[in-house]
């Protein structure tokens, strides 16, 4: 595939993702931004000010490391800095989704990441989902509260504000963001029905042993204990 071809794809990813965030109800009016690394290291990024479910062509800009824009009309998302900050610190990291999906903003609106080991497979695609201490969006402190986490998870809450996942592929941090909701959904259904029943450590490390083998899975173990 030509670099041409391989970009025009990356775009129409993106574009395809932004409709699904809002198709799933994960963004409302304006909310999120989400980007995707190009074969030239450059980064594609949704602007600013565009409803996710309306965007286009014309609403992804192209920047570089430093959050120059190359390419495209308007303002870029005034939080760029998160998905500039988790390239820079994850050379694995493609593609970056930040929204405010209800039930997992929920948990960060009362101060609770998601930390406790209670689905095999959440323990294998996401790990631990910390909590970021709030910092004002838009400025240097968001993505500094990402500092302690940054080097080994894949999911996180920022305090009163939303989530934000990293993917290998645009799709992977998708799917990282969409199992992040279900995960909290299902852990607020069970504790209407009295709480959630954590995994012993034993059946954790049962789990991590077998992963590679039988799932093709491996789990940085400082994302899970």
């Amino acid at each position: 595939m030509s670099e041409v071809s391989r970009l025009a794809s990356l775009r129409s990813g993106l574009i395809d993702i932004c409709h699904k965030v809002y198709e799933k109800g994960f963004v409302s009016a304006f909310d999120g931004n989400i980007s995707v690394i190009t074969p030239q290291n450059t980064i594609l990024i949704t602007r600013s000010a565009v409803c996710k479910g309306d965007v286009t062509e014309e609403d992804i800009m192209e920047i570089d490391a430093g959050g120059n824009i190359l390419n495209g009309k308007g303002k870029i998302s005034t939080e760029y800095k998160i998905h500039l900050f988790a390239y820079s610190r994850r050379p694995e990291v493609n593609a970056v989704v930040h929204c405010h999906p209800v039930y997992a903003t929920a948990f960060a609106a009362i101060g609770e990441g998601l930390t406790k080991n209670i689905f095999p497979e959440v323990i294998l695609t996401l790990g631990k989902v910390p909590l970021c201490k709030y910092a004002t969006p838009s400025t240097d402190e968001l993505p500094k509260s990402m500092e302690p986490f940054i080097e080994h998870s894949w999911a996180f809450l920022f305090q009163n504000h939303g989530a934000v996942t990293l993917g290998r592929s645009i799709r992977d941090a998708y799917f990282k963001m969409e199992k992040l909701e279900h995960t909290a959904k299902t852990i607020f259904i069970s504790r209407l029905l009295g709480g959630e029943t954590e995994i012993p450590k034993e059946k954790i490390m049962e789990l991590l042993s077998l992963a590679k083998g039988t799932y093709g899975l491996t789990q940085d173990e400082r994302n899970v204990f």
